[in-house]
């Protein structure tokens, strides 16, 4: 029986906070895949190696340091990418950040909003709209496929999250996005997709993750009975990025143990 392979042979891919949690797991999926991937990191340098070693080594996996708080700094991550490997086929946004401390939102401060919306929204269209760009000066392949790009959002971004409000409207805001821009690329032959995840195991949900009260209280709010583990994050975003997704384009694609049950 011949097996059916997630390949990414010949692309190239582009992940924005490579380095750890989510997005260490996608850049070691799309490493497998085939793909030549470049991923970013802010302060991690001796992890971002390590991670581009295992990968093959810069030859096929550049770890490139970037702070992304800034629409102009997505935009110079895509060139460096581009730089690196010659072309774009993938873009997937997986960076950003969540303040853990709750913040009522007559309390929060104009420099907390401000800083999530520059790194969870502005840097995201700065690395769309140079991706964009990019893949249409490439043009459409023989498949009539000219990239994907993928933006994780959360589940905070469909029910909304308390006194994490702005945290919850950077994602919400990707979802609209990603419903703007599958309507509107969609004719030029890029896919535009949303991975929504729950609650994951990673460095920034940790805190409340092992939290001795607060742990038991999250998974218990989730059907099957745990968070979810990188991977399982991971292996959605590969999928939506290979040919046997090239008729999904505007999806939100919910990973969440069926926790949040949305269109």
């Amino acid at each position: 029986m011949n097996s059916v392979p997630l390949s990414l042979d010949g692309k190239v891919a582009l992940i924005s906070g490579g380095s750890r949690g989510i997005g260490a797991e996608t850049v070691r999926l799309f490493a497998a895949a085939g793909a030549r991937v470049a991923f970013s990191y802010k302060q991690a340098r001796d992890r971002a190696e390590d991670l581009a070693a295992d990968c093959g080594g810069t030859a096929c996996c550049a770890p490139l340091e970037q702070s992304l708080g800034s629409a102009a700094d997505g935009r110079a991550l895509v060139e460096r990418a581009v730089a690196a490997y010659g072309r774009l086929d993938i873009l997937v946004a997986n960076h950003g950040i969540w303040p853990p401390n709750e913040a009522p939102i007559a309390q929060m401060t104009d420099e907390q909003w401000r800083g999530t919306m520059g790194v969870n929204l502005d840097a995201v269209f700065g690395l769309v709209r140079a991706a964009v760009a990019q893949m249409e000066r490439q043009g459409k392949g023989a498949d009539g496929i000219g990239g994907h790009v993928v933006l994780i959002s959360s589940t905070a971004g469909q029910r909304g999250e308390a006194f994490h409000a702005d945290y919850a409207a950077s994602k919400g805001a990707l979802i609209s996005l990603t419903k703007s821009l599958a309507t509107e690329l969609g004719p030029r032959g890029i896919r535009v997709n949303c991975v929504a995840p729950g609650w994951v195991a990673t460095e920034m949900s940790a805190p409340s993750v092992n939290d001795p009260e607060v742990g038991p209280k999250i998974a218990a709010g989730i059907p099957v009975g745990r968070v979810g583990w990188p991977r399982e994050i991971a292996g959605p975003v590969l999928f939506l990025c290979t040919p046997l997704a090239g008729f999904i384009s505007g999806e939100v694609l919910n990973v969440n143990g069926g926790a949040v049950l949305v269109g």
